[in-house]
């Protein structure tokens, strides 16, 4: 499916709506770009601000990592049931998973002695892993989309993959719910922002408009600002 177009799938398709996670992905490609860019802007010893970015980039690992133990849990055991003949591609989903774990671990290893005291050479390391743990998340994401959604389009159900979504919205704090749904909203065609929209209840449409936007906005602003001078 286009990226550009993204429509409902109908009832009688009985096929999961699987653009959805291309959006979701939308996300953490733009995230992971941002990481190594907001620790390098942080001056040497602005701890302060050291510790911010710290805490958003534990958001998105945490984020990253819930994503994929839903994942392992609820798309592969049942690609491996159901795909047999694309068993291959269903361990290699796993092992790049495995290999993006590890560069969140050598993350890991620099966080707290940057966190610290913004110690530059630390940040630097730190940049360095975020921008290896980038190349290993999109070849993952990238052969994700192109090969693996569509085994899940035939595989799997509508019910399913709904299962996939609500217990993917239930990994996010109440209190981060708006900023989320702006996160997916940033990169989003009309057409996407519009179909995800109409999937929120009502209440949290009216959230949004009055709140979340201003929110997110909000949000970012803290964030990127610092990138504004690049």
């Amino acid at each position: 499916m286009s990226a550009s177009r993204i429509t409902e799938p109908s009832a009688s398709s009985q096929r999961p709506h699987t653009h959805e996670m291309v959006v979701v992905h939308r996300v953490f490609r733009r995230e992971s770009a941002l990481l190594p860019r907001l620790v390098r802007a942080v001056p040497d010893g602005g701890a302060e601000r050291a510790r911010f970015v710290a805490g958003h980039l534990r958001q998105y690992v945490a984020g990253l990592h819930h994503h994929h133990s839903l994942e392992d849990e609820l798309l592969w055991p049942r690609l491996r049931d159901r795909a047999a003949h694309d068993e291959a591609l269903v361990a290699r989903m796993e092992e790049q998973h495995q290999r993006i774990d590890g560069t969140l671990s050598a993350a890991a290893q620099w966080l707290p002695e940057w966190e610290r005291a913004a110690d530059p050479i630390a940040g630097e390391e730190l940049a360095l892993a975020l921008e290896a743990h980038r190349v290993a998340l999109l070849e993952h994401l990238d052969a994700e989309e192109e090969l693996l959604l569509p085994l899940v389009a035939e595989h799997v159900t509508v019910a399913e993959w709904d299962l996939l979504g609500r217990r993917g919205l239930e990994g996010i704090p109440r209190s981060q719910m708006l900023v989320a749904l702006g996160a997916i909203l940033e990169d989003a065609t009309p057409e996407e922002r519009q179909y995800f929209l109409s999937r929120t209840p009502l209440l949290g449409r009216l959230l949004w408009r009055t709140l979340g936007r201003r929110q997110y906005a909000s949000a970012c602003r803290a964030l990127r600002g610092p990138l504004d001078g690049e």
